[in-house]
């Protein structure tokens, strides 16, 4: 199964789901990240983020949506401006869910506060994916409904009690 984390920039948060969940996911299950307007580069925060988690950053790179290396069976857009994009008709079949997370690069102050944003995006996207990896995969293929329902509920649980702190 192919999972797309889609936002716009594909710097930082894309970037930190579709490591997180490649260094996670189960045998057969790969994550890649695009963007609709990639910004050419990944956010050298996020690199130093995923190198001190543990999580291999070898070949990460920001990409547009229009050159994925496979087709996606899962997207999740990670930012509101990807959520609300029209995607390539090539994504037409895919589950789509969406998980906003608070963008790090936006942060502004001290570089205590910048690297907090940058390790809240990445708790925030770790646990949506441990909680996605816990779900029943195999029910994926038999009842996608379902199992979308599951994914919108994970970004609303998720990801919408960040804007309640």
């Amino acid at each position: 199964m192919n999972i797309l984390f889609l936002c716009t920039g594909n710097s930082c948060r894309s970037i930190l789901a579709e490591a997180t969940f490649n260094h996670l996911a189960p045998k057969g299950w790969q994550a890649m990240s695009a963007g609709s307007k990639p910004a050419g580069k990944v956010h050298p925060r996020s690199l130093a983020l995923l190198e001190r988690e543990g999580i291999a950053t070898e070949g990460l790179c920001s990409k547009s949506w229009d050159n994925l290396p496979a087709t996606p069976d899962i997207v999740i857009t990670v930012c509101g401006n990807a959520a609300g994009e029209t995607c390539p008709a090539y994504l037409g079949t895919a589950l789509r869910s969406h998980w906003g997370v608070d963008d790090p690069a936006e942060a502004t102050g001290t570089e205590e506060t910048i690297n907090a944003a940058f390790a809240q995006a990445y708790r925030n996207l770790r646990e949506g994916i441990e909680t996605f990896l816990s779900l029943p995969l195999g029910d994926l293929r038999q009842n996608p409904a379902a199992f979308r329902t599951k994914l919108d509920y994970i970004g609303i649980l998720k990801f919408k009690q960040q804007h309640t702190k």
